[in-house]
């Protein structure tokens, strides 16, 4: 479906509109209470937590949490900091999964999840991400697990979805990660099947960060001194995206596509029409309301051929990103935009850890 101009019906703003009136998906990429609640009201059916969310989220809302990490301290003598840090990443993602418990009872656990995301100092071992999404998805009965889409991440997608977690693969940029993602998923949804075993309240997606494959094209622009078109390096990510959905569609993989790193509009408006989640921060979601942008089908509007052509031509890391057969899973780790994601995640983590660590020997 598409917007209609003529559509008499009142929408809350723009992104309610689009929620209402195509099968697009708005996830809230944040835990913070306040930002949850208002992106709800939006429309807004998910939202997503992680160490580099934690850490804004503290900051923003420091006054429901002050109290808190003192006393998960005093009630945990011998936690490191560590398992403090970990224990309020639990807590944040548990408050804010109970925000969307009546979505994800009305959508069957389609939607209605909290994406917590796995410890992204573990993305070579794959035993100790399942232990770990094991535990998450006991938090609350609407959690849904990230696990990066590393050669060991993929090996743990597929264990995961077998033993009945709804996975979030993250840190994934290309079509070769879709696709892996997609493989593993079913592979896992199969197992079950055979087995007798529920699948219908399951709810797998597999987040492209579009954004951020734009941004590593950048950095290849400067470190190989390329001269391209500027407004080919904000398609990137867009035409990844839309070959993977058009893939995904053809092939009846059993799971949807998330966009997220949002660095303009198009990683939003490009994909509207599609049977696919958008997750943007909470101040993208107001852009988007005060902006101009229509709501229309563009999902299925190919990106321009001469845009794809130049940074075929151009980039071999995009080459390696749009085609199918461009990497290989045990190429996936040494990819440039995950080696940077992941370097931020693992920092993030860090810093969160030093965070609670101030407070504990104060």
């Amino acid at each position: 479906m598409e917007g209609n101009s003529s559509d008499n019906r009142i929408y809350k703003s723009t992104l309610h509109k689009m929620t209402q009136t195509t099968p697009t998906a708005l996830w809230n990429d944040s835990c913070s209470i306040e930002e949850l609640t208002w992106s709800i009201g939006h429309g807004a059916v998910g939202a997503t937590c992680n160490p580099v969310i934690v850490a804004t989220v503290l900051k923003q809302e420091w006054d429901l949490w002050k109290d808190r990490i003192p006393q998960i301290i005093n009630e945990n003598p011998f936690a490191t900091e560590d398992e403090v840090a970990w224990q309020l990443i639990e807590e944040m993602s548990v408050k804010a999964a109970a925000l969307l418990k009546p979505v994800f009872d009305r959508e069957n656990g389609k939607n209605g999840r909290l994406s917590i995301q796995t410890d992204p100092r573990l993305y070579r071992d794959a035993e100790r991400i399942l232990a770990q999404a094991e535990r998450f998805s006991r938090l609350a009965p609407n959690m849904i697990v990230k696990i990066p889409v590393t050669k060991s991440g993929i090996e743990a997608i597929e264990e995961a979805t077998y033993r009945g977690i709804s996975i979030n693969a993250t840190v994934s940029f290309t079509l070769p990660q879709a696709v892996a993602v997609a493989e593993a998923v079913e592979r896992g949804l199969t197992r079950r099947e055979k087995e007798g075993k529920d699948i219908n309240t399951m709810g797998p997606v597999c987040t492209l960060m579009v954004g951020r494959l734009d941004d590593w094209l950048k950095v290849v622009t400067e470190k190989e001194n390329i001269i391209p078109n500027p407004h080919i390096l904000d398609w990137a990510g867009v035409a990844v995206m839309k070959k993977a959905y058009r893939i995904y569609t053809e092939r009846g993989y059993r799971l949807r596509l998330l966009s997220a790193a949002f660095r303009n509009h198009r990683h939003w408006s490009e994909f509207i029409g599609g049977d696919v989640v958008i997750s943007p921060p909470c101040m993208w979601q107001k852009r988007y309301n005060a902006s101009d942008v229509t709501v229309e089908n563009r999902m299925d509007t190919p990106v321009d051929p001469a845009i794809v052509a130049e940074l075929e031509r151009k980039y071999v890391d995009f080459r390696r990103a749009y085609h199918e057969d461009g990497m290989k899973p045990e190429e996936f780790d040494g990819y440039g935009a995950t080696v940077r994601t992941l370097r931020q995640f693992s920092q993030a983590t860090t810093d969160l850890i030093l965070t609670i660590r101030d407070i504990m020997l104060k």
